[in-house]
């Protein structure tokens, strides 16, 4: 049974080693596609890590060496054949932002394993750029978006996507479809219900909106926390000036 969770592993690995020679073959759809398998095998490990009991520092390790390959290099090849070979260096660049800062994303996490929040990621994680690029080229890039809107998104997915997955922005974890996850987070498990059912009924194109607003909620999160300690703040300082005032007047 040990071998289970790593077999899901080893078929992501091998997932984005296929994503990466499509890719190079010029079939950036069968590229794309690759991507979203791992993801999906991605999620699976974890699942039967937990359902046979074999969670290990090995299986860790080998979930982020595969992560490197499926959601950092396969997608930035993608991004570097499919819009950004034509600026030579500077493509290169920003192409390659993508898997260096995913690599760095996935040594992060893994020196903080540890203690850290299990209800949060700090920081985009890493399959979900990954995917975002997989479905923006699948379904958007040149076809629902016009060419230059197009441009703009691929910028932006090269640019932003890269420093989110670095930041201290915090993210949702994944459900981890147990009666007590469920009982202590129900809203979670509606919201991938229906999630579920928007990307199928959309036939895919409702994954690139998953993936937009996934990412929206933890830049939302940190402004919404950071205007509630400001007003606190300020409610604080007004009520020691109060206080201050009560004491001179009493003096």
């Amino acid at each position: 049974m040990r071998f289970i969770p790593s077999l899901f592993t080893v078929l992501n690995l091998f997932c984005g080693f296929l994503s990466i020679i499509n890719a190079e073959a010029g079939n950036i759809s069968q590229a794309c596609l690759f991507i979203i398998y791992a993801a999906m095998l991605d999620a699976f490990d974890g699942v039967a890590a937990r359902f046979t009991g074999t969670s290990s520092r090995f299986g860790v390790e080998l979930d982020s060496l595969a992560d490197v390959v499926s959601f950092g290099a396969a997608p930035s090849f993608i991004l570097y054949k499919a819009y950004f070979f034509a600026h030579d260096g500077f493509g290169i660049t920003l192409a390659s932002l993508i898997m260096i800062f995913g690599a760095l994303r996935l040594a992060r996490f893994n020196s903080q394993l540890v203690g850290y929040d299990k209800n949060y990621f700090s920081g985009v994680p890493v399959p979900i750029p990954a995917v975002t690029i997989s479905a923006f080229f699948l379904y958007y890039f040149n076809k629902n978006f016009s060419p230059y809107t197009s441009e703009i998104f691929a910028y932006s997915i090269a640019i932003v996507m890269p420093l989110l997955m670095v930041s201290k922005f915090k993210y949702d974890t994944a459900p981890k479809f147990s009666k007590r996850d469920i009982k202590e987070h129900p809203v979670k498990f509606i919201l991938v219900l229906l999630i579920i059912a928007l990307i199928i009924v959309t036939r895919g194109e409702g994954l690139f909106a998953f993936c937009l607003f996934y990412i929206s909620t933890g830049i939302f999160r940190s402004i919404k926390s950071q205007t509630r300690k400001f007003f606190f703040r300020k409610k604080i300082s007004e009520q020691e000036a109060e206080e201050s005032l009560k004491l001179k007047s009493s003096n």
